[in-house]
Protein backbone atom coordinates (compact mmCIF):
# COMPACT_ATOMS: atom_id res chain seq x y z
CA UNK A 1 0.00 0.00 0.00
CA UNK A 2 1.14 3.54 -0.45
CA UNK A 3 2.37 5.80 2.35
CA UNK A 4 -0.61 8.17 2.17
CA UNK A 5 -3.11 5.34 2.72
CA UNK A 6 -0.95 3.73 5.42
CA UNK A 7 -0.65 6.97 7.35
CA UNK A 8 -4.41 7.52 7.07
CA UNK A 9 -5.05 4.34 9.07
CA UNK A 10 -5.59 4.64 12.83
CA UNK A 11 -2.49 3.88 14.90
CA UNK A 12 -4.04 0.77 16.47
CA UNK A 13 -4.86 -0.68 13.04
CA UNK A 14 -1.32 0.02 11.81
CA UNK A 15 0.11 -1.65 14.92
CA UNK A 16 -2.09 -4.71 14.39
CA UNK A 17 -1.11 -4.93 10.73
CA UNK A 18 2.59 -4.53 11.54
CA UNK A 19 2.35 -7.36 14.06
CA UNK A 20 0.54 -9.56 11.54
CA UNK A 21 3.20 -8.79 8.90
CA UNK A 22 6.00 -9.71 11.33
CA UNK A 23 4.23 -12.94 12.26
CA UNK A 24 3.54 -13.85 8.61
CA UNK A 25 7.14 -13.09 7.66
CA UNK A 26 8.47 -15.25 10.49
CA UNK A 27 6.11 -18.08 9.47
CA UNK A 28 7.12 -17.86 5.80
CA UNK A 29 10.81 -17.72 6.71
CA UNK A 30 10.46 -20.84 8.87
CA UNK A 31 8.83 -22.70 6.00
CA UNK A 32 11.51 -21.51 3.56
CA UNK A 33 14.31 -22.58 5.91
CA UNK A 34 12.79 -26.02 6.37
CA UNK A 35 12.34 -26.48 2.61
CA UNK A 36 15.86 -25.23 1.92
CA UNK A 37 17.32 -27.59 4.52
CA UNK A 38 15.41 -30.52 3.01
CA UNK A 39 16.52 -29.60 -0.52
CA UNK A 40 20.16 -29.29 0.55
CA UNK A 41 19.97 -32.68 2.28
CA UNK A 42 18.57 -34.19 -0.93
CA UNK A 43 21.37 -32.65 -3.01
CA UNK A 44 23.98 -34.04 -0.63
CA UNK A 45 22.33 -37.43 -0.50
CA UNK A 46 22.15 -37.71 -4.30
CA UNK A 47 25.93 -37.57 -4.56
CA UNK A 48 25.60 -35.80 -7.92
CA UNK A 49 26.86 -32.45 -6.71
CA UNK A 50 29.62 -31.29 -4.45
CA UNK A 51 28.52 -28.84 -1.78
CA UNK A 52 31.25 -26.45 -0.76
CA UNK A 53 30.87 -24.73 2.60
CA UNK A 54 32.90 -21.59 3.09
CA UNK A 55 35.08 -21.05 6.10
CA UNK A 56 34.41 -17.95 8.22
CA UNK A 57 37.41 -16.28 6.57
CA UNK A 58 36.09 -17.07 3.07
CA UNK A 59 32.64 -15.75 3.99
CA UNK A 60 34.22 -12.55 5.26
CA UNK A 61 36.17 -12.14 2.01
CA UNK A 62 32.95 -12.56 -0.05
CA UNK A 63 31.13 -10.03 2.10
CA UNK A 64 33.98 -7.57 1.73
CA UNK A 65 34.10 -8.09 -2.03
CA UNK A 66 30.36 -7.43 -2.33
CA UNK A 67 30.31 -4.17 -0.37
CA UNK A 68 30.62 -2.24 -3.63
CA UNK A 69 27.33 -3.84 -4.77
CA UNK A 70 25.69 -2.58 -1.57
CA UNK A 71 27.01 0.92 -2.25
CA UNK A 72 25.77 0.84 -5.85
CA UNK A 73 22.34 -0.40 -4.70
CA UNK A 74 22.02 2.33 -2.08
CA UNK A 75 21.16 4.95 -4.70
CA UNK A 76 18.36 2.73 -6.01
CA UNK A 77 16.89 1.29 -2.79
CA UNK A 78 17.79 4.06 -0.36
CA UNK A 79 20.17 4.31 2.56
CA UNK A 80 17.42 3.77 5.14
CA UNK A 81 16.42 0.40 3.67
CA UNK A 82 20.03 -0.73 3.39
CA UNK A 83 20.71 0.25 7.02
CA UNK A 84 17.52 -1.52 8.08
CA UNK A 85 18.69 -4.69 6.33
CA UNK A 86 22.04 -4.43 8.09
CA UNK A 87 20.32 -4.06 11.47
CA UNK A 88 17.94 -6.97 10.87
CA UNK A 89 20.73 -9.29 9.71
CA UNK A 90 23.33 -8.13 12.20
CA UNK A 91 25.69 -7.20 9.38
CA UNK A 92 28.18 -4.44 10.16
CA UNK A 93 30.29 -3.43 7.14
CA UNK A 94 32.68 -1.57 9.44
CA UNK A 95 33.73 -4.87 11.02
CA UNK A 96 35.04 -6.37 7.77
Amino acid sequence: MNRKFWESLPADIRATLEGAMREATRFANDIAKSENDQALAAVRQSGLSKVIELTPEEKKAWKKALLSVHQESEARIGRDLLQSIYRETGFDPARL
